[in-house]
């Protein structure tokens, strides 16, 4: 089935994975990898869209063959097409990013085990046709590479004084070690999402303001 971008029914499947109902920051799920590689913007830009190629990729096939695949196997079945992909970005990365693939290490093929992926194969890819399972997975995985940027480049910029590398306050710059190192991934991790928190709180009140002024009205 050819994805209609047009669609308002398509656009909302993709974009709620950005904001409403995003897999860290609202159902916080892949906490492994968010933590473990977040220490750099490269390393949590890599496992970002190492994961939005897995994603995407496995929604399309377990949506295009749903229909085929036995209920008694489904989910060994779909582990297998996860770890296909997952095996392919591996190779992609080690013949063309060996650094990055090192820094990387096992949270590569950590990626099979990842419950969010697994999770859009069950509760939404085996279900609903390949536009769709295509445009929410891609939703899905684009907000956690945002969530997995966010925090990679906040702990490096405190941690290392850089951003990708490039030097940003000069010699006379402090770095927070303590950002880079595991508490400054629970630290970092914890003020975005009160802030997250904060910013929902917000346009929920101000959402159910403007409904009580209009009832007023009415």
């Amino acid at each position: 089935m050819a994805i209609n971008i047009k669609d308002p029914s398509a656009v909302q499947e993709m974009m709620k994975g950005l904001w409403r109902d995003n897999p860290v920051f609202v159902q916080v799920l892949g906490m492994c990898p968010m933590l473990a590689v977040t220490n750099s913007a490269i390393n949590a830009l890599a496992m970002g869209l190492a994961t939005l190629f897995v994603l995407v990729g496995s929604s399309a096939l377990v949506s295009a063959f749903k229909n085929l695949i036995p209920k008694q196997v489904r989910i060994s079945l779909y582990i297998v097409i996860i770890a296909t992909f997952v095996t392919v970005i591996d190779y992609t990365l080690l013949a063309l990013f060996p650094a990055i693939h090192k820094e990387l290490g096992a949270f590569i093929p950590l990626i099979v085990a990842n419950c969010m992926i697994l999770g859009r194969q069950e509760a939404f890819a085996a279900k609903h046709t390949v536009g769709f399972a295509v445009m929410d997975a891609i939703g899905m995985s684009a907000g956690f590479l945002i969530a997995l940027f966010a925090l990679g480049s906040v702990r490096e910029i405190l941690g290392n004084g850089s951003l990708f590398g490039i030097d940003l306050f000069g010699a006379g710059f402090e770095p927070w070690v303590i950002m880079i190192l595991p508490p400054g991934g629970f630290i970092t991790l914890g003020l975005i999402l009160l802030f997250f928190n904060w910013v929902t709180e917000r346009k929920t009140r101000f959402l159910e303001q403007v409904v009580a002024a209009e009832q007023a009205k009415g």
